[in-house]
């Protein structure tokens, strides 16, 4: 497997690994990691580093919706343009082209389902070239980015009956 290969898998599992600590892991030296990191940060191959938080168990608790869009696409640039315009508004957090019923998935937090309501109400929907939309809300997350959101601790001890 290539070096980049290796990198990319390691920190997408975990991106506060250290550089001496992923130098170890991939047996090479740490120079040639961080070269080949920086090399992928200035491609846009790594594009960030944020971390996965589970809103659920933090006070300011927050509602994540997905809402399935059908749009008309624009001539001569198709469905990016319109794309491009839904992912500059601050509430989206990830916007993605889907195949079958529908054009894009757009996946909004809020702090509410009256906040998300209005986004869509008020900016989404409203847009000329969105035909329709369908809101779903998230109401449990179980694994998110490959990481389970909660486990339940089990009980390995043996039964032992009288």
């Amino acid at each position: 497997m290539e070096l980049k290969e290796q990198i990319l898998k390691t920190i997408e599992r975990n991106s506060k690994l250290e550089l001496p600590e992923l130098a170890i892991m991939l047996g090479r030296p740490q120079e040639e990691i961080a070269a080949a990191i920086a090399e992928m940060e200035a491609d846009k191959i790594i594009c960030g580093y944020p971390t996965l938080i589970n809103w659920d168990k933090v006070s300011n608790e927050k509602i994540t919706a997905l809402i399935e869009v059908k749009v008309t696409p624009q001539r001569g640039q198709g469905f990016d343009k319109i794309a491009e315009r839904i992912y500059k508004f601050s509430e989206v957090e990830t916007v993605y082209l889907m195949s079958g019923g529908f054009d894009l998935t757009v996946i909004i937090k809020g702090k509410s389902m009256r906040e998300v309501a209005s986004f869509v109400s008020g900016k989404l929907a409203p847009m000329e070239a969105i035909l329709s939309t369908a809101t779903h809300f998230v109401l449990k997350k179980y694994k998110e980015h490959g990481i389970t959101m909660e486990q339940e601790e089990t009980d390995e001890r043996m039964m032992v009956s009288p």
